[in-house]
């Protein structure tokens, strides 16, 4: 194995040579424990790592703290000793997503990877709003968006044709796969994204399939997956925590525990890349400032009254465009709330230096 079989580039090696001089050695993180992370260096060997203090305090976010798909600089610990992260190299694509809940900080998904595959199915799990959410994550990281609907065999040819093509029409530009992990339907074309180097992610709903799939795409049982609850649909063992696995024949795939929730974190140009149907639209609407909801002469409601634009896309639309103006307020009152702390902080600090030259002075009075 070799730093080029983990994804490694010019790009990578530019900006980790200051980190070689230093005498740091290059890894990727395979594995987030919480407390540690599992680490690959190029030679193949895999080392449990912690995070260097330095790194921890300069990251201002969650989002800024190494991540599975980071490069990293290890300074090497010997037998007693432990490997420490002492630096993250910038990241080339990130894929993220908003914190479930109520909070306004970014969650990183997986970091550098090339290709992001989302693994739907034709029956209960396809979504198209929720689709579109996984285009406006997957745009916004910089990363090839590819759809896979899978477990195939489990419904009928007319059914799976209309759901593909349901897809391609939300994205033109999103290849999309039919597939069967049972019967190996369509694997060759899936196969064809694992390249030497290349990362690719699978993220979807849990009882999709990831797991089957995974297990063909490595040859082996690497996941454990059950039987399927009959009642839901889902299967009773999916996978459980982020990992990165390079695989023998090429090619570099990191699997995700399933998502529930598909929170936003992106920003107005991606929505209207995503949109631009409706985007041309809005610029026929008769006022600048329209809402697109009971404004008079609005173009998008006139075209979803007329048939041509589909309410639900529509529905989509809004409820996304609703959810980045929340999210950006949120960020600006976060913002707000750190320069208010940090303002705190340095006029304490001022004082506690300003009282401490007095007592100096009161003791030292010479």
């Amino acid at each position: 194995m070799t730093l080029a079989d983990l994804g490694w580039n010019e790009t990578f090696e530019a900006a980790f040579e200051p980190l070689r001089q230093q005498g740091l050695q290059p890894a990727r993180l395979i594995r987030d424990n919480r407390i540690t992370y599992g680490a690959l260096l190029g030679d193949g060997e895999e080392r449990e790592v912690v995070l260097g203090g330095k790194v921890y305090h300069d990251a201002a976010t969650d989002a800024e703290l190494p991540a599975v798909g980071d490069w990293v600089a290890l300074e090497l610990g010997g037998p007693d000793d432990e490997t420490v992260i002492r630096a993250r190299l910038p990241r080339q694509t990130c894929l993220s997503r908003r914190a479930p809940g109520h909070s306004a900080e970014e969650q990183v998904i997986v970091a550098n990877v090339n290709v992001v595959l989302v693994v739907t199915e034709p029956g209960v799990d396809f979504n198209p709003r929720r689709l579109e959410r996984y285009f406006a994550i997957i745009g916004r990281s910089g990363a090839t968006p590819v759809v896979v609907v899978n477990k195939a065999d489990l419904f009928s040819a007319a059914h799976s044709k209309e759901v593909v093509d349901a897809i391609r029409t939300l994205n033109p530009e999103a290849a999309v796969h039919l597939t069967s992990a049972e019967t190996g339907r369509g694997l060759p074309a899936v196969r064809a994204y694992f390249k030497t180097g290349v990362s690719v992610a699978l993220i979807g709903s849990s009882g999709v399939g990831k797991s089957a799939l995974v297990n063909r795409l490595l040859g082996d049982e690497y996941q454990w997956t059950g039987e399927v609850n009959e009642t839901t649909g889902k299967g009773r063992h999916t996978t459980s925590a982020r990992e990165l696995m390079v695989l023998r024949k090429g090619g570099i795939l990191v699997d995700n525990p399933g998502i529930k929730e598909v929170q936003m974190w992106t920003d107005e140009t991606t929505l209207r890349e995503h949109f631009a149907d409706i985007e041309a639209l809005a610029g026929e609407c008769k006022f600048f400032d329209c809402k697109h909801r009971s404004d008079t002469g609005c173009a998008i409601r006139a075209s979803v009254e007329a048939g041509s634009l589909d309410p639900a896309r529509y529905a989509g639309y809004m409820k996304l465009d609703t959810e980045i103006e929340k999210l950006r307020n949120s960020r600006k009152k976060r913002q707000m709330t750190i320069e208010r702390r940090y303002k705190r902080e340095g006029r304490k600090k001022v004082r506690n230096l300003s009282d401490r030259q007095d007592f100096e002075r009161e003791i030292r009075p010479w």
